[in-house]
């Protein structure tokens, strides 16, 4: 019994490292979400939501980007926003929750996609058609080239936007959302949203 539980954990390193290193190995950005452990000028340790531990190295030209909080109002016909979702029987999306895009970022990864957050979750960048009440939440009509999806936003959604951040938001215990890839044979983060006063990247 005593072998049991290092046994377990070798397997689960290995599996995790199957996945990862063939994808850093790829040149690959990987999307990772988790709480820093720990972080110097050069270095930040991530524990990620499967409660692994990532080693990654901080370039210079690290991207830092702050998440701050937004209201359901500021979304308005025009706007373009960003909608993680899942799938409902009827064909509109439940968000989980909305992101309202600067106008400096309009067109960003502009479409509907599936989304890695979740299993059956989806992503949305779009533009805001219009904008209805129901029982059910407020009804978002977006529209992408190419096709328009029902974003239905309900009470609990976090609705959120993003500006530059500084690494001043990188400290141990702040939950991040970051993009990570093989830069001169290292794992390397690249990029790394973040909030203040425990406001986190909502996915």
């Amino acid at each position: 019994m005593a072998l049991a539980f290092p046994r377990r954990r070798l397997l689960a390193a290995a599996l995790v490292l199957a996945v990862s290193l063939p994808a850093f190995a790829q040149n690959a950005p990987l999307r990772l979400r988790g709480t820093i452990e720990s972080v110097d000028a050069n270095r930040l340790v991530l524990r990620d939501r499967s409660g692994e531990q990532v080693d990654l190295a901080l370039p210079a030209n690290l991207v830092v980007t702050e998440v701050v909080p937004a209201k359901l109002s500021d979304i308005q016909p025009g706007s373009f926003v960003g909608a993680g979702a899942m799938p409902q029987p009827d064909g509109t999306q439940k968000a989980i929750a909305v992101l309202v895009f600067p106008e400096t970022m309009r067109g960003t990864g502009e479409g509907h996609r599936p989304f890695d957050f979740l299993p059956q979750s989806t992503m949305t960048n779009a533009t805001v058609a219009g904008i209805a009440s129901a029982a059910d939440g407020s009804r978002l009509k977006v529209a992408y080239p190419g096709g328009e999806q029902t974003i239905v936003v309900p009470p609990e959604a976090v609705i959120f936007s993003v500006k530059p951040g500084s690494r001043d938001l990188l400290v141990p215990g702040t939950r991040v959302s970051l993009t990570a890839q093989q830069v001169d044979g290292k794992p390397t983060a690249t990029r790394i949203s973040a909030g203040r006063n425990g406001f986190a990247p909502p996915y």
